[in-house]
């Protein structure tokens, strides 16, 4: 029976494919043979005398007589169970089990996720199109919600009770998911805020990095600017070795003419000694001619300061400071208060350089132009400086003194106490003094060689200051009056304003001057455009209510500040 049975025929020539018996169809036609054996060995029809038992064994050991069915079984004892089943695996599916392979270490190490949502969640609340129940099942679901509606008789039916629930369920779904958006989206911006925090910390420290170098900078500037006086004091002694060697040389050959009269030796003699006597600029190399100092290069580090970021506070005068002016960022600054001092600060160190003495009263206007600071005083004189003969040293030894009595100029605790600067650091600053206002100076501006001054005595006077002299005197009243008389109207005359007079109203507020154009802000409200060339009033500007305080114009626009709390912008 087993023999006549085609399908438990096991096919052994065929290679390792599907007719192999390692395959499932030869795996189960083997199985079915050893049933069937086995059915017949102990059925209740089985044959005493153990005939099928013997044809079946025979039938058994004659297939595993046959060469393929010996290879294959001793390939599969070779072969493990792992490989066996890996064996049945495509290319693709074995790539694809490689590269999601973990080891046991990786799996026992997994932090703790405190998240309350999967990958698997995340990713179906942000792409709700990718899930199998996307736009379509919505579609679907709306289109039977309209039904559901057209159809209200049937509402008491189970087959509506279970819609409705389905559309709860699926609404609860969509809810779910908007809450896991929102907490993506906050863990966006909790990562999003680290990241800013850090980058804020890298910023602060090439900040300071950035400040470091500017601070080399400035040091390797003082350096160069020390090593070229040097060069030029080891030049001014080179250049009177020279003159004393030709002066020598002249010597020994007057020495061999015998002509020589006592007068013209006596003339010689004198001659030759005072070349010989070096001279004070020479003899002192700290009271050689100063020349004006540019810095080689800018800070940029104000650049990188967030808009309304306090940089350095001073504590720099015991009373109210009345003005103020300073040429570059990190530059150099000048300050006059009402305590009767004027001092010049190095922004980049913050530390005070000295004092300009010689004013008898306080200062309340000043300019700082390059190395030129003017500054105009209560005591009505006008001074000029040169900042460029200051004695100071960036490195903070005081002037005359030696670097191991520092005991520190800079002060970067806002509150500790100011340091006086060194005495004698200003004693070379002084020019010339201007003398002719009969009032106190309350405003200057000065462009190239041009200054103009406005002082309390109601005049504008414009000085030469190459000469140093006053050339033109500008009567603020009677240019007020002329202009009443030549147009005839109020619109130029003196008018009072409707403010009540201050003490901090000063006559003449503002004024500024570019090249033959002085714009002037007075005390009655009034801007007026003065002509230098002519010495006229141009044009007037009528719009404030009180004292005009401030002011600056460009080429097209002039903006105006006024004790009236108001800024006025026109048309130059």
């Amino acid at each position: 029976m087993a023999d006549s049975d085609p399908n438990n025929a096991i096919h052994d020539d065929a290679p390792l494919g599907e007719d192999s018996i390692l395959s499932p169809r030869g795996i189960e036609a083997f199985t079915r043979k050893v049933t069937t054996t086995a059915s017949h060995l102990v059925g209740p029809g089985s044959d005493p005398s153990g005939n099928h038992y013997h044809s079946a064994m025979a039938q058994v050991q004659k297939q595993l007589r046959k060469p393929g069915m010996q290879r294959g079984m001793f390939a599969m004892a070779r072969t493990t169970p792992t490989d066996l089943v890996r064996s049945k695996f495509s290319t693709t599916e074995i790539q694809s089990r490689a590269l999601s392979y973990l080891p046991d270490d990786m799996l026992q190490n997994i932090p703790e996720n405190d998240n309350s949502y999967s990958l698997f969640q995340g990713f179906q609340a942000s792409f709700p199109e990718l899930a199998p129940d996307g736009k379509k099942h919505r579609r679907r679901v709306s289109r039977g919600r309209k039904m559901l509606e057209e159809t209200s008789s049937a509402a008491d039916s189970p087959h509506h009770l279970h819609k409705l629930k389905k559309d709860r369920s699926s609404l609860m779904h969509e809810l779910e998911m908007l809450g896991i958006r929102k907490n993506m989206a906050s863990s966006e911006i909790r990562e999003i805020d680290n990241k800013i925090a850090n980058l804020a910390g890298m910023r602060r420290i090439i900040i300071d990095r950035l400040a470091g170098l500017e601070q080399e900078e400035a040091l390797l500037e003082h350096d160069i600017v020390d090593m070229e006086g040097r060069i030029e004091d080891a030049q001014t002694l080179v250049d009177e070795a020279e003159s004393i060697a030709a002066a020598a040389e002249t010597r020994s050959k007057s020495d061999d003419d015998d002509l020589v009269t006592d007068q013209d030796a006596d003339e010689f003699m004198s001659k030759s000694i005072y070349e010989k006597l070096p001279s004070s600029a020479s003899s002192t190399p700290s009271k050689r001619r100063h020349k004006a100092v540019k810095r080689k290069s800018m800070p940029i580090l104000h650049e990188h300061f967030e808009p309304g970021f306090m940089i350095r506070e001073i504590k720099a005068h015991a009373d109210q400071v009345t003005t103020m002016d300073f040429d570059v960022p990190f530059g150099t600054m000048v300050s006059a208060s009402l305590d009767d001092t004027v001092k010049v600060w190095d922004l980049n160190a913050g530390r005070c350089i000295g004092m300009l003495e010689g004013h008898t009263a306080s200062v309340r206007a000043l300019q700082v132009e390059d190395n030129i600071c003017i500054t105009g005083s209560m005591d009505a004189t006008i001074r000029l400086w040169d900042l460029s003969k200051a004695h100071y040293d960036p490195q903070g030894s005081q002037f005359g003194r030696d670097d191991e009595d520092d005991d520190g100029m800079a002060f970067e605790n806002p509150d500790d106490q100011p340091v006086d600067p060194p005495e004698g650091s200003m004693a070379d600053c002084p020019l010339f003094t201007l003398e002719s206002h009969m009032d106190e100076i309350t405003a200057l501006h000065f462009r190239g060689d041009v200054l103009v001054s406005g002082s309390a005595d109601k005049t504008l006077r414009q000085w030469d200051l190459v000469k140093g002299r006053c050339v033109q005197t500008l009567d603020v009243m009677w240019a007020a009056a002329q202009a009443s008389v030549s147009i005839g109207t109020g619109e130029g005359t003196w008018r009072q304003t409707s403010r009540p007079a201050t003490q901090a109203a000063d006559f003449v507020g503002s004024l500024q001057v570019f090249e033959s154009a002085l714009a002037c802000g007075t005390a009655d409200g009034m801007v007026r455009l003065w002509d230098l060339r002519s010495g006229q009033v141009h044009r007037s500007l009528v719009g404030h209510t009180g004292p005009v305080t401030c002011l600056q114009f460009d080429d097209v626009h002039l903006v105006t500040g006024s004790l009236d709390r108001s800024i006025r912008v026109s048309f130059a």
